[in-house]
């Protein structure tokens, strides 16, 4: 799979979501919601996020930045 760029996906190796910030090589380059470090991804290691699970990141986010959480 090579999801297009901005496209929300999961990383299926450890269920993190990350938007696709572009194409590296054999790899697809993932940011965390909200910003932070980038990583890298087998292609065949993401898929498509669903709704509810681009909603949990963001609302996991926005919960951890209310705590001043460092992210």
């Amino acid at each position: 799979m090579k999801p297009a760029v901005g496209t929300y996906v999961v990383d299926t190796r450890n269920g993190e979501v990350g938007e696709v910030m572009g194409h590296e090589g054999p790899y697809v380059q993932l940011r965390p919601l909200g910003g932070g470090r980038e990583w890298d991804c087998a292609p065949e290691a993401v898929r498509v996020a669903t709704t509810i699970e681009r909603l949990s990141a963001a609302t996991a986010y926005a919960n951890a930045r209310s705590r001043g959480e460092v992210l």
